[in-house]
């Protein structure tokens, strides 16, 4: 039968058929609010009825600008349901590129978390389509604004239940946009039916494996790529949901893990790194209801995964996507093949990105656009091809021409090698990977096995400027109250790889800087050290 894949159908499965399972958030005062899905309903159809009275129309977006509670769960499916579309925004951003999202989304209302107003005030004036700003609260508080309203006061009074419109699944349900570290941000649509698709494949047992046995704690920002799909994924099969609001510090995720028997999360490795000391802290803390952890955003370290399987028995599986993705790709599932191989051998394929999801296809190039033998050796730029992955960028013509190849597979800008086993190694990013004397050297795999030693808590390689070699790599690394010097851990990466790789200088840092989603910001790490000089360990 043609039916439509929509979020609407996705929504409703949870609400029939478990009206009375519970999304928990915590909210900032510490407290925890409570609901179950079929209230969640009713309150997403006087949503619905809100956005109709302040003429939203069908097509337009509205901005989220928000973190992780029961609200923006809402706003996930209220919109698209009614023939609009959510436009999840990273606060994070600069605030230029902050505007200019905005504005290219041509966001109608903004909904904004009280903690964010300050961030929102400091840029409306130089937004061009904003009519309105919601408050996600019960109050609005002292603010610039205008018009503006509480959340909870614009939904008040309004049906519960709501005629949604026929929608087709080729309709955009939803929008984000790329951090914009190579230039302005990218804008990537998402339909109806590639989200309904990727929440299908996120509960297949080769993937995340979601089911409604699980209770799920997406750490991930849900303005990160759908919150890399798991509220949508959650929903489908009916699964408890816990939403940590600001609470993301170890603490008190490791207090939601075992109060609210969580079985499943999804963040970056930065989470679990912090996590793991947190425990070293607080030996009486107990996580042992986590089931299986969600790793993405960056690679985690093979120390991390064998720390979390040896010390918490909570396997670490690695996810790898992009916005462009929806954002799931591959994931380091152990195939049935590899079970009997040494613990050295498991480990080293639970450290790559993994094998394609069902559904995703991939193809490594060389730059004659010819695939590359699947040695594991041989590198070339990973294109993808799904369902749930972008074909195009929102009014970015040059964007296009550049990230797509002639036959319509999306150029990721990653470098990559595969096996004959399926399995994708992430190695760099065109714009990261060091090409010294002609030979490709991985910063990747370099700041791995960095963090693996004891001493370094954070790492990073990026390329300098060489006269003969055209460029060598530098290693930045963060070392907290360790002691270690330069030739102890040009020793410790000689111990995998030739000379030829190794850094020729290491700079010691008491942080490394990030971008706006949490990963380590390589172009800020050139700018600083081509216009300074930083002190180095002996």
């Amino acid at each position: 039968m043609d039916v439509q894949l929509t979020l609407g159908e996705l929504l409703d499965r949870a609400v029939r058929l478990f009206p009375d399972r519970e999304i928990v958030t915590k909210q900032p005062d510490g407290d925890r609010h409570r609901y179950t899905y079929g209230e969640a309903g009713a309150r997403i159809n006087q949503l619905a009825h809100a956005l109709d009275e302040l003429g939203v129309e069908s097509g337009e977006r509205v901005a989220t600008v928000a973190l992780n509670h029961y609200r923006h769960f809402e706003l996930y499916f209220a919109p698209p349901c009614s023939g609009r579309s959510i436009h999840m925004c990273n606060m994070r951003l600069p605030d230029e590129h902050f505007q200019y999202i905005i504005n290219d989304a041509a966001d109608r209302v903004v909904f904004v978390d009280p903690a964010f107003i300050e961030k929102i005030e400091a840029n409306a004036d130089a937004f061009e389509t904003v009519e309105q700003y919601v408050v996600l609260a019960d109050d609005v508080p002292k603010t610039s604004l205008s018009p503006v309203v509480a959340y909870e006061d614009l939904i008040e009074g309004q049906p519960t239940e709501y005629d949604w419109p026929a929608i087709d699944e080729s309709d955009e349900c939803g929008t984000c946009y790329t951090s914009g570290t190579t230039g302005k941000p990218k804008g990537v649509s998402y339909s109806h039916r590639g989200v309904y698709l990727h929440s299908m494949m996120s509960g297949h047992t080769d993937t995340n494996g979601i089911s409604q046995r699980d209770t799920v704690l997406p750490v991930v920002p849900m303005f990160h790529a759908n919150g890399w799909g798991v509220p949508y994924a959650a929903t489908f099969v009916g699964a408890k949901q816990v939403l940590p609001g600001v609470h993301t510090d170890p603490g008190p995720v490791a207090e939601l893990i075992d109060d609210e028997g969580v079985t499943m999360s999804a963040a970056v490795p930065t989470i679990w790194l912090e996590m793991a000391e947190y425990l070293d802290d607080n030996p009486d803390v107990d996580i042992s209801n986590i089931d299986r952890l969600t790793v993405g955003g960056a690679a985690p370290p093979e120390s991390l995964i064998r720390r979390y399987d040896e010390e918490y028995d909570a396997p670490i599986i690695q996810g790898w996507g992009m916005t462009e993705t929806s954002p799931l790709g591959t994931m380091s599932t152990l195939r049935k093949e590899l079970e009997d191989r040494d613990p050295e051998e498991r480990y080293a394929y639970r450290a790559k990105a993994g094998i394609p999801v069902p559904g995703f296809r991939t193809r490594i190039i060389d730059d004659d656009d010819e695939e590359v033998p699947a040695d594991d050796e041989t590198m070339g730029e990973l294109t993808v091809r799904a369902p749930w992955v972008a074909d195009t960028y929102h009014d970015r013509p040059s964007a296009n021409r550049e990230s797509f190849t002639e036959d319509g597979w999306l150029r990721t800008g990653d470098i990559a090698t595969h096996d004959e086993q399926g399995y994708i190694d992430i190695v760099d990013r065109t714009k990261d990977v060091i090409k010294s004397g002609g030979e490709w050297i991985s910063s990747v795999e370099l700041e791995n096995e960095l963090m693996a030693h004891d001493a370094v808590t954070e790492a990073t390689v990026i390329a300098v400027a060489h006269e003969k070699w055209q460029e060598r790599p530098l290693a930045c690394v963060v070392t907290g109250e360790h002691e270690v010097t330069a030739d102890e851990l040009r020793d410790h990466l000689g111990e995998r790889f030739p000379d030829w790789w190794l850094p020729d200088e290491f700079e010691f840092l008491d942080e490394i800087p990030r971008t706006s989603t949490g990963k380590f910001d390589k172009m800020a790490l050139r700018e600083r050290l081509d216009d300074a000089t930083v002190d180095t360990k002996p």
